[in-house]
């Protein structure tokens, strides 16, 4: 088992881990539990009833937060003629076509979310093994593969994110920063889970949310009670 430190521990005895607490309580906790100098990205943790290892019961999707992730976030945008044009104008911080396949093949990765239109995806796909990786490869599913890049520009702007079960059923996703206020934080929360349950898949069987952990950065973990969570509602 790793060895927390003493501020770890300390914040560690006020959480019940034998419990499960409602959201409102479990967010105001969160913030009693912080004892990092910087402000911490807060995250939920799922552990679901799937097995991912077939595709009827892959969990993908996005998410978009109403009171956005707290987070600068870089796009670049595969696109050419009107459609780089279109993404020029709605923000997008790189636009290009050949040229940023060039850059990124030699090293270069200085953004955050990657949104390409379809008629790009030839030349996009041979940058599979960079992008894949680091979670950066568009994808239709995640609706990053687009012809409507200024809907999409926008929605990750204002706080839109993606989640994907890992091989062992887990989903971590961030929702904010604790510096939120609590309802902020609960709105996305909400907007998370509704965005989970929405993307149940067809072949999932049983309880398909087994547990939700609510975390900050370097900070314990707090389980929130399922049906409590998931009658949250997004605002």
């Amino acid at each position: 088992m790793p060895k927390h430190g003493k501020n770890y521990v300390a914040a560690a005895k006020l959480i019940d881990r034998e419990s499960v607490y409602d959201p409102k309580e479990a967010v105001s906790l969160l913030k009693k539990t912080s004892y990092v100098k910087f402000d911490p990205t807060v995250e939920l943790h799922f552990r679901l009833g799937v097995d991912p290892r077939h595709a009827d019961q892959m969990v993908r999707g996005t998410a978009v937060l109403p009171n956005g992730t707290g987070k600068v976030v870089r796009i670049l945008v595969f696109a050419q003629g009107d459609k780089a044009r279109e993404a020029e104008q709605a923000g997008a911080d790189f636009v290009g076509s050949a040229d940023l396949v060039k850059q990124i093949t030699e090293g270069w990765i200085g953004f955050d979310v990657a949104i390409a239109t379809p008629d790009m995806m030839q030349a996009v796909g041979r940058l599979g093994k960079i992008l894949g990786r680091r979670g950066l490869m568009p994808n239709p599913k995640a609706g990053t593969v687009t012809f409507d890049i200024e809907r999409t520009i926008r929605e990750v702007r204002s706080g839109r994110v993606e989640f994907r079960v890992d091989r062992s059923a887990l989903i971590h996703v961030p929702v904010g920063k604790l510096s939120f206020e609590e309802p902020a934080i609960l709105a996305n929360v909400a907007a998370m889970i509704d965005a989970l349950i929405a993307a149940k898949p067809s072949g999932a069987k049983g309880q398909y949310i087994k547990t939700i952990t609510l975390t900050s950065t370097m900070g314990p973990g707090i389980h929130l009670e399922l049906s409590a969570a998931q009658s949250l509602k997004a605002s």
